[in-house]
């Protein structure tokens, strides 16, 4: 288990191995997700801006916020479904 320590500007610097594992690095951004029994830490690849023009002549009509909520979950979702992969390959070694 790594741990962090918050400094007295509340920041908190990402142990090495930690970083690593979730494949981030200098100014990406990461989101903390309440959950019931704590929080959950999330990484957010990409920037929405990204999706500027992705659905360009292929809609005739606006998107909706769910349908536009759907595919911003998508890109996150890819990181936190490797996370899983990631987490499940550990356990099944010990």
């Amino acid at each position: 288990m790594e741990t962090a320590t918050i400094t007295s500007k509340s920041q908190i610097t990402l142990p090495k191995a930690v970083r690593e594992e979730l494949g981030v690095g200098p100014g990406d951004k990461v989101q903390f997700v309440p959950t019931h029994d704590g929080y959950r830490l999330v990484v957010i690849k990409g920037d929405v801006t990204a999706l500027r023009g992705m659905f360009k002549g292929r809609r005739k009509r606006a998107l909706s916020i769910d349908e536009m909520n759907r595919v911003i979950a998508g890109m996150g979702s890819r990181s936190e479904a490797q996370m899983r992969r990631e987490a499940g390959s550990k356990a099944r070694r010990r």
